[in-house]
């Protein structure tokens, strides 16, 4: 079984290579060690393929719970290069997508993964605090809003639900305190849940590769699979430009790469950006909006903005669901400055009319590997005994990526638990339409969604056709927030 060439971004070494904010920023003060390369032949017990939070929570799960075991891991570029880097920093639970959890996998289930879920979020703050990861975690809650008349009550049917069970964290708040946690007059309702939060992404995946070395996980950069053969009865052969890695098992956590690498992941995932920005520091101005928290902020339309500050007075304010790559490809683009950022802007000015004239510090964007119902899922590769694989977190992966690698330590080793168990580990519920119908679908329902959400910021009755459309969005949840 081959591995088909990927394109490669730079190296983070190369003068010319564009950095997202956080991940430059966390490299600037984590001073992570130089990159060791795979060079000739090595071998393990298992490799893991990609740098970011799956893959580095699955090799700290495995030595955590055999530390006998020889666990290598091989990234492309730099740790965190990926979606790891430069996303949002919401730290974010599934409570949200419960009825579509339910229906997916039924209620036991989908109540233990909401569950999973929140825990998750502590079991971040209390890893971070064991072993000195000085990751901004804060745990602050979340805030789901309301910025127009249609976006009312989104939340009031997955909130019964829970409440139902006896499982809801979340409750509406008073309109005052609502715009005083979001920072924005602009909110006209807003409920909010304890089990939530932010952090730097970047020092976060810096932090949990610092605890892997020490663990003793083998961490090569610059190392991009080129090709993987794994018999079955045999251990798997993995195959760099400069070296060969022999491994029992194998686990592939490249995200959104994993739809080109693979043929049968084609039509699994659409990679869609989310893009961002960041202002300079301007603690006072933010003192003064009440936003002096952790919280993670979120508007309720389908392409969601997101925002939330920084300890050291920056805002972070996010879109999802602009750009959708053609086939599955890492465009250019998903490595350049955002060219939304005048609409992020725009959206900045609305909701925070003192941060009108601040300064913006970076724009950037990033790949999303979005399922089609939403949520990542995990199995084991065809033609395999030994490759397991997981990714299609859609946007919402800083938390769950906890939860993943759970589910791969579990798999890798063999356990019959509730995770191995789980309706997550069947492999992709859904696929999208082959190309070109795919990218052609996704810029009709694109555009539609645009046109729709910008009626009702107006508060104008939308076409019913562009309502129609952004249904066939709405399966797959709201956009990137984390």
């Amino acid at each position: 079984m081959n591995a088909a060439d990927l394109p490669r971004t730079p190296p983070s070494d190369a003068p010319s290579a564009f950095r997202p904010w956080w991940f430059a920023d966390a490299y600037r003060r984590a001073a992570p060690p130089p990159p060791q390369v795979l060079q000739g032949e090595h071998s393990c017990d298992v490799a893991i393929v990609g740098g970011g939070y799956t893959g580095l929570w699955t090799a700290i799960m495995l030595k955590q719970a055999q530390p006998q075991l020889r666990v290598a891991l091989i990234e492309q570029d730099r740790i965190g290069a990926g979606a790891s880097g430069r996303n949002g920093g919401c730290l974010l639970t599934w409570s949200a997508k419960y009825l579509t959890l339910r229906r997916l996998f039924g209620e036991s289930e989908a109540l233990r993964l909401v569950r999973a879920s929140e825990d998750a979020v502590y079991a971040i703050r209390d890893f971070c605090r064991r072993y000195a990861i000085d990751a901004e975690v804060r745990v602050d809650g979340a805030l789901y809003t309301a910025t127009n008349l249609s976006q009312r009550g989104s939340m009031q049917g997955v909130m019964a639900a829970l409440a139902a069970k006896e499982a809801s964290s979340w409750r509406t708040l008073p309109i005052e305190q609502v715009q005083a946690l979001a920072g924005s007059t602009a909110m006209l309702e807003g409920v909010y849940s304890p089990a939530a939060g932010s952090v730097h992404p970047g020092l976060l995946v810096l932090g949990l590769a610092r605890v892997a070395r020490e663990l003793g996980v083998t961490i090569y950069e610059h190392s991009p699979m080129t090709a993987l053969d794994s018999p079955r009865g045999h251990p798997a052969q993995l195959s760099t430009p400069t070296g060969q890695l022999q491994a029992r098992q194998v686990v592939l956590a490249t995200n959104a790469w994993m739809g080109r690498q693979f043929r049968e992941f084609a039509g699994t995932i659409a990679v869609v950006s989310s893009d961002m920005l960041i202002t300079e520091p301007v603690p006072a101005t933010l003192a003064e909006l009440g936003l002096q928290h952790g919280a993670a902020v979120c508007d309720s339309r389908i392409f969601v903005h997101y925002w939330r500050s920084t300890p050291d007075g920056r805002l972070m304010l996010g879109k999802g669901g602009n750009t959708f790559a053609f086939g599955g490809r890492m465009l250019a683009e998903f490595d350049q400055p955002s060219r939304y950022l005048p609409q992020l802007q725009q959206s900045l000015r609305r909701f925070f009319p003192a941060l009108a004239s601040v300064p913006i510090a970076a724009s950037w964007n990033g790949a999303s590997d979005r399922s089609v119902t939403g949520f990542p899922f995990f199995g084991r590769l065809s033609g395999t005994d030994n490759v397991f694989y997981g990714f299609g977190y859609s946007g919402n992966g800083v938390g769950p990526s906890y939860l993943g690698g759970q589910i791969l330590s579990s798999l890798v080793l063999g356990l019959d638990n509730a995770w191995t168990r789980s309706g997550l580990t069947h492999g992709p519920r859904g696929y999208f339409p082959p190309e070109p119908f795919r990218w052609v679908g996704s810029q009709l329902v694109r555009n539609a969604i645009r046109r729709k959400e910008a009626m009702e910021d107006r508060e104008e009755a939308p076409w019913w056709l562009d309502c129609q459309l952004a249904k066939l969005a709405q399966a797959a949840g709201k956009a990137d927030k984390g």
